[in-house]
């Protein structure tokens, strides 16, 4: 199947209602989607997931990846749907191969020498990713028109920091790395802004409506750091993308660094900023003023608690949403033992249905 260019909707004047939402426009109840909203919480997609024996196959197979990504808005009625894909397709892309180690997550060959970057190469790139472009085109051509599209990429330093560990982990390595070879570094982080630009791009001219960069690495930085491997990188991303797809619509997601909301707001330039679990929704719209669209933040455990502390948190959250643009996530990703009926409650609380 050939991948086909799809008009944005971002052109169009009947927008999703999540889109009208990244652009900064309250609405009557909040857009509603969850992180990892596809996946092992679903017995269908373990079922499929089984079908396929290494992650990254299954990542690049485009019928399996569109199925995955659709399966929540059949249990669930979620506005948007999100790519069933993985943060590491770019370094994959790049020359790195990625493998998913049983119980160990991902393994990367390390790069962490100037000999090492020189030899990764981006051209092509988006040739080598055309299974994840054709899948995201297979989930928009099923979706109805309020539900949007969206893609997503993971941030340079989230990507550097797999690409100098060879894994994830607690990442004092590549912080390490980033001190004693700031060159290295910072060359490595220019490319992977482009490479992020460049995949996101793609993503949009394949149908999405929006994209989120995930930045999964930002907390336990200093001032410094954070200023020269997230916000600079991610800016230049941002900065990049609208370049090559003027007016994008994206969402950046910093874990761990909700203390430094309007910062991350007023320096990247996103539309919309992913709040983790540890934000207080206040102090973030006190700090990113009364039009920018924040994300967030329900605790994942307690959804997979459910009860009254649920209700609670999801009332609490809609209480803080009223207050400006806002669309209804968690503030991580929905863990494998979540029970489907308490994210129907869930999703039925925000939506009314």
């Amino acid at each position: 199947m050939g991948l086909v260019m799809v008009q944005s909707f971002a052109q169009s004047s009947q927008e999703p209602k999540l889109l009208r939402t990244l652009r900064g426009q309250r609405q009557e109840r909040p857009a509603i989607w969850l992180m990892r909203q596809a996946g092992r919480h679903l017995p269908e997609y373990r079922e499929l997931r089984a079908r396929h024996p290494s992650f990254m196959e299954f990542c690049y197979a485009p019928q399996a990846a569109a199925e995955a990504t659709l399966q929540p808005l059949r249990r669930y009625p979620l506005d948007a749907a999100i790519l069933f894909s993985d943060i590491l397709v770019i370094p994959d892309a790049l020359g790195v191969p990625v493998r998913f180690a049983e119980g160990e997550g991902p393994r990367l060959e390390p790069v962490t020498t100037a000999e090492e970057l020189a030899r990764l190469n981006p051209d092509g790139l988006e040739t080598r990713l055309s299974p994840v472009y054709e899948a995201l085109q297979l989930v928009r051509a099923a979706l109805e028109p309020d539900q949007t599209m969206l893609g997503f990429a993971g941030a340079p330093w989230t990507l550097a920091t797999y690409m100098v560990q060879g894994r994830g982990g607690d990442r004092e390595m590549a912080r390490k790395f980033g001190f004693q070879h700031p060159e290295i570094l910072a060359a490595m982080l220019d490319l992977l802004a482009e490479c992020v630009a460049r995949h996101l791009a793609a993503q949009l001219d394949a149908g999405a409506h929006a994209v989120q960069i995930f930045e999964s690495w930002a907390e336990d930085l200093s001032e410094e750091a954070f200023q020269d491997w997230v916000i600079g990188p991610i800016r230049k991303a941002v900065t990049r993308l609208r370049e090559l797809r003027p007016g994008a619509a994206v969402i950046g997601f910093p874990r761990g660094a909700s203390h430094r909301t309007g910062l991350f707001a007023r320096e990247t330039g996103v539309n919309c900023v992913g709040m983790d679990i540890g934000a207080d929704l206040a102090a973030a719209r006190a700090a990113v003023g009364p039009d920018v669209c924040l994300q967030g933040n329900l605790d994942p455990m307690c959804l997979v608690a459910g009860g009254p502390a649920l209700d609670r948190a999801t009332d609490r959250i809609l209480a803080a949403a009223a207050s400006g643009p806002h669309v209804f996530n968690l503030g991580h990703g929905v863990v494998p033992g979540t029970p489907i009926e308490h994210v129907s409650h869930l999703v039925g609380r925000v939506t009314g249905r």
